[in-house]
């Protein structure tokens, strides 16, 4: 089963450390505060929460079952007789969950610490002794953690675990450190994570054993301890001065989910959802700081840091399995700011077709990064204060003056954010009517999102979203596609179809789902997502990311449809334009390029095993880099441009370009690069198909409707 820790919630209550030795680890005991706190929470979610909930032996099996997976994911700590021992309490969890009784879990995550501490020291004994790898022999380290089972021995556990060495040590080296050197810094790695377990609480078990009890109700729903909570605030209020970037732990890494938009990690340009953060330095001191192993907490407490220092992190690129590189990214911390998040618009011209006569078309693109509002300026009576209607509504207006002859709305990494924005975003395309419904646990379902005015933008429109579209954005989405006022293209959305509230506690506070999406058609954006009307290649692993992802997520299901006009604009054309782009594609270089990109990060992806030969490992990265640097040179060639001849070229060249490309992301009046975004290019086509084929319906319809009329 895999886990999808969320990222800012329970991921900080992870606490997968290691300790000196077990016999040092005093064993940590539930307190009477946490026998109340867990019976308190119990009672909320089975009051409040969406989903109904028996606590019977069903759900019992799945807590010990979630529980497990939580502590040791990839079946690395403990062995098959620890499992066979606590599948004795398979069915009395949820009878102790009811009393309070928290002396069984407890000793399950004692013996989790004993298993991490003897683990760790025995990594630590063999680096420190004489022993020798030999990276010449033929052998590979399994990496698909669901195709594990837990070792069955101490010598198959430790068997796996010289490998799982071998490969940190083997990545060292490939990154250009010395034997020696290598070995101190795992040894370093290793007894870090001795001194973080020998930190932890009673509080600390609590907190992850309460997570994965919230977690069996759906994966949005989760406890917060008083510290979990300052985090929480934090992030929601984008008063972070730190890097914008969403974290969450994964194994023993630091894995980022998403980049905020218009955040310091999104200006440099580098960091992308899926890498790993290896390690952190600062600006003031030249230390570097291992944190594989790391609480999330703490990875996040080192990122942070006043306004305008620099970061430095070490970064395993999220595109493949077997990166033994480490690209060292450099970040000025700065708060995230609304203005950063702002609509921004771009006019592409597109050579004129044979249907319109060979006039060129010129179609407007407004990209939309999230949903926001500034709700103080509001408060204040500031008439100026920034929202994404009142930045689209001007944006309409400035393309309408530039002439242009269709509009492009861009959700891709959209994940949302206010749904009152969405649904006011909503009146400049649509009349009057309902955008969403929602229904509560009481299974009451209101309506009160609507449009209130006529549409301020009539003319041809396409939504462009793609698998990081969430929340707000998969509504405004599917309020276009459900009244056919628009084209959806692009990739399926995330699925986020979910209302969650704070709950205050006695002690922290209760993040628990309360509601759901529906569109107005009556199916609800709850782990479908919006399927979009011409789909493109997800530029992402659906497998990993998005709702249907996810342990225990709520399932898709539909309701009543709400009463709602149909522009009727777009269906009679699908087929036509699907012909259209399938034909166009096909022959599109820049389209085709993607695709064998998107094909060598599949194959990458697939790979379940790793060789631990030095000599196949250095291979394998050649091969990466040649395979990249000649798809580099096709596009090269395609422009007349010259081609690199040497891999050290191409990587010099890649650096630049990057440097480039965020220094583009600043400027509102940069050229739009056809070859950097086929999906955008691809999309502006469509539209203009959309545009032509509109104009050829209406005509004949009209033709149509008179020679009716002239036989009455």
């Amino acid at each position: 089963m895999k886990i999808l820790l969320r990222a800012t919630i329970a991921a900080f209550a992870l606490t997968l450390c290691a300790a000196s030795s077990s016999a040092s680890l005093t064993p940590l005991e539930p307190l009477k505060e946490h026998s109340k706190g867990i019976r308190e929470i119990i009672k909320v979610l089975d009051k409040r929460h969406y989903r109904n909930v028996v606590l019977d032996d069903r759900f019992s099996s799945l807590l010990l079952e979630s529980y497990l997976e939580q502590l040791d994911p990839t079946k690395t700590y403990f062995l098959a007789s620890d499992i066979s021992e606590f599948q004795v309490w398979e069915t009395t969890l949820d009878d102790e969950l009811k009393a309070g009784d928290l002396d069984h879990v407890f000793a399950i995550y004692n013996r989790f610490r004993t298993r991490i501490s003897e683990r760790l020291a025995a990594n630590i004994t063999l680096l420190e002794s004489d022993y020798s790898f030999d990276f010449t022999i033929e052998e590979t380290l399994p990496l698909d953690p669901d195709a594990r089972q837990w070792p069955a021995t101490t010598e198959q556990a430790d068997d796996f675990w010289r490998k799982r060495v071998k490969d940190s040590l083997l990545r060292l080296l490939l990154s250009d450190k010395e034997v020696e050197a290598a070995r101190e810094l795992l040894i370093k790695r290793y007894k870090n994570q001795q001194s973080l377990i020998s930190q932890q609480s009673a509080d600390d078990s609590f907190e992850l054993y309460a997570n994965a009890v919230a977690g069996i109700y759906d994966p949005h729903t989760s406890y917060l301890s008083p510290r979990t909570l300052e985090n929480f605030q934090i992030s929601m209020s984008l008063s972070l001065e730190g890097i914008g970037a969403v974290l969450q732990r994964e194994d023993e890494l630091t894995k980022v989910v998403s980049v905020v938009p218009g955040g310091p990690a999104d200006k440099q340009g580098s960091l992308a959802p899926g890498d790993k953060i290896i390690s952190v330095a600062q600006d003031n001191d030249g230390d570097t700081v291992d944190v594989i192993g790391w609480r999330l907490d703490d990875v996040v407490e080192l990122i942070r840091g006043k306004k305008g220092t620099e970061v430095r992190l070490g970064v395993m690129s999220g595109k493949t399995e077997v990166s033994d590189e480490v690209q060292e990214i450099s970040i000025i911390r700065d708060k995230v700011k609304l203005e950063g998040q702002a609509a921004k618009k771009q006019v592409i011209t597109l050579p004129g077709s044979r249907e319109n006569g060979g006039e060129e078309v010129r179609v407007g693109v407004i990209t939309l990064p999230a949903f926001y509002m500034d709700f103080e300026a509001y408060r204040r009576g500031d008439k100026d204060y920034k929202s994404t209607t009142r930045d689209v509504f001007k944006l309409l207006n400035e393309l309408r003056e530039e002439e242009v002859n269709g509009v492009i709305l861009d959700l891709r990494n959209n994940g949302g954010g206010s749904l009152y924005e969405a649904t006011a975003l909503t009146d400049l395309f649509i009349d009057p009517g309902p955008v969403v419904q929602i229904k509560h646990a009481s299974q009451r379902v209101s309506r009160d999102q609507v449009a209130r005015q006529s549409a301020m933008y009539n003319g041809p429109l396409l939504v462009l979203i793609n698998r990081l579209s969430a929340s707000a954005s998969e509504i405004f989405a599917g309020v276009i596609q459900d009244y056919g006022r628009g084209l959806v293209v692009g990739s399926q959305s995330f699925g986020k179809g979910t209302v969650q509230v704070l709950t205050p506690l006695d002690s922290g506070q209760l993040k628990l789902t309360e509601s759901k999406f529906y569109r107005v058609s009556g199916e609800s954006t709850q782990h479908r997502g919006v399927v979009p009307d011409i789909s493109f290649p997800s530029l992402y692993d659906v497998e990993e990311i998005g709702e249907s992802s996810q342990d225990f997520a709520l399932p898709w299901d539909h309701i009543h449809a709400a009463p709602h006009l149909r522009y009727d604009a777009v269906s009679p054309l699908l087929a036509d334009l699907e012909q259209r782009h399938q034909s166009r594609v096909t022959t599109d270089f820049d389209w085709g390029l993607m695709l064998e990109e998107l094909e060598l990060i599949e194959k990458n992806r697939a790979i379940k095993e790793i060789s631990l030969n030095r000599e196949q490992r250095i291979l394998l990265k050649s091969e990466r880099e040649n395979t990249l640097m000649t798809l580099a040179n096709k596009r090269r060639s395609a422009k007349g441009e010259t081609t690199y001849d040497t891999v050290e070229a191409w990587r010099e060249a890649a650096e630049k370009d990057e440097e480039e490309s965020a220094e583009n992301k600043t400027d509102d009046d940069a050229e739009f690069d056809p070859a950097s975004d086929p999906q955008l290019k691809e999309s502006s086509y469509i539209l203009l198909d959309y545009i032509t084929l509109a104009r050829e319906f209406n005509w004949n319809r009209q033709i149509a409707a008179r020679i009716k009329a002239e036989r009455k």
